[in-house]
């Protein structure tokens, strides 16, 4: 494997990985931009119609279909938020012109499809095509309403909105629904054009030969664009507060939900990465196997870093009356680790699901493609391996450590409106 970046225009990064191993190619361009209650909705309409048409390929059937003839070639868009940021992008995949029959250049008709879809999209007098946005309009309204549905996801969300408020990572990346059913064909094509102007643009392009066809494509097109590019931060700490802040909600809910929220200080990331799973990521990690197997009192429970904003989540599932007793012993294996009640097994296990995480990637080019994008945003360009290593120096002493910084900031509580009768 080999990977390569190099900045093609201002802010804009064309990254090449090459692994033989591959029959297919795939590009990912993403727009970064600052996370914005205001801008988030019009943003990911904006470039989720994309996928929906260009102008040569005037309606979702025909692009469709034209993909099909393709091998059954791929594209999509896609909205995320990383912290303070919001991540809008646009990917293909296709099978590579030597896997083809007789030699077809699939590469070249997708790469112009592409193009198509970017920078010829399928506008007229200023707006999006009407049926393309409103095939994109509901596909964004069903999805806000199945993140609603999903009562975990959701209560992560709205533990994130608590956690970071004040902060642009307390929104959704989406908008609100509220919001995204205001937006106008118009307005969302505005907004890509903002995005086009302003946005950090990082590009993946994967394959298992060069293909110079694709960086010169995107070079030239962008190259003829008014573009006055903005920096974005990708890590910003959030503060600590003074006091806990504890949110509840009431819905028509079985199992109850908490979400606890801690925020550290340390940039020992590493460190923090294996605390949280000796904590909390494994079916062997200190809450699973004493929250709820030794003691029963969740049906679930799981830990994650947010490490673009400095914070910890842990978050469970739990019967009303075991709500308190939950966090108690929460924070008393977070102690047991600040106190170094960590054993060698423990070590053991965290290392063998991180090495297992790591080896993975790189089986799919959609791996590659967000694991260097995420080093990219930490500022330090290493591989799996170069990573692994670096968990592999951490020392007992170093997560202690990393455990002590932690600070529970807020807690959120997803209660059935049948728990306190």
């Amino acid at each position: 494997m080999n990977c390569s970046r190099k900045e093609i225009a201002a802010n804009v990064g064309f990254s090449t990985i090459i692994d033989p191993k591959f029959k297919t190619a795939s590009l990912t361009l993403r727009f970064i931009t600052k996370l914005d209650s205001r801008t988030a909705a019009p943003n990911s309409l904006g470039v989720g119609t994309l996928s929906a048409s260009n102008s040569r390929l005037t309606t979702l059937a025909q692009l469709n279909e034209r993909l099909s003839s393709l091998y059954g070639a791929a594209l999509s868009t896609f909205t995320r938020k990383r912290g303070d940021v919001q991540i809008l992008g646009l990917t293909a995949s296709w099978i590579t012109r030597r896997y083809a029959f007789d030699g077809e250049n699939v590469d070249s008709e997708m790469l112009a499809i592409i193009r198509d879809c970017l920078f010829a999209p399928n506008v007229k007098d200023g707006e999006f095509d009407a049926e393309s946005f409103a095939i994109t309009k509901k596909d964004l309204l069903d999805r806000i309403d199945s993140e609603l549905n999903n009562k975990r996801g959701y209560a992560l969300s709205r533990a994130a909105e608590i956690a970071f408020r004040g902060e642009p990572a307390e929104f959704s990346c989406y908008g609100t629904k509220e919001a995204a059913a205001a937006v106008t064909s118009a307005e969302a094509y505005e907004a890509y054009k903002e995005l086009i102007r302003t946005s950090r643009i990082e590009i993946f392009y994967i394959a298992p030969e060069e293909n110079p066809e694709a960086e010169e494509m995107l070079r030239s097109c962008i190259s003829e664009l008014d573009r006055q590019p903005q920096d974005c931060v990708f890590r910003s700490k959030s503060p600590v507060r003074e006091k806990v802040e504890e949110v509840s909600d009431k819905f028509d809910v079985l199992q109850c939900k908490m979400v606890m929220n801690f925020k550290s200080d340390s940039d020992d990331m590493a460190a923090m990465k294996l605390l949280s799973t000796i904590f909390g990521e494994t079916p062997v990690s200190k809450l699973f196997m004493n929250v709820r197997e030794k003691l029963s009192l969740c049906y679930y429970c799981a830990c994650r870093t947010v490490a673009s904003k400095g914070a910890l989540m842990v978050d469970i599932g739990v019967e009303y009356a075991n709500i308190d007793k939950a966090r108690d012993e929460i924070l008393r294996q977070l102690d047991e680790i600040r106190n170094g009640n960590i054993t060698d097994e423990e070590l053991q296990s965290a290392m063998m699901s991180l090495d297992n995480a790591l080896t993975q990637i790189g089986d799919t080019p959609s791996s590659y493609s967000g694991w260097y994008f995420e080093r990219l945003c930490d500022g330090k360009m290493v591989t799996p391996m170069e990573q692994l290593e670096l968990y592999k120096n951490v020392t007992k002493e170093r997560i202690i450590e990393a455990a002590g910084t932690l600070t529970l900031d807020s807690v959120y509580l997803m209660l059935s409106k049948e728990a306190d009768k």
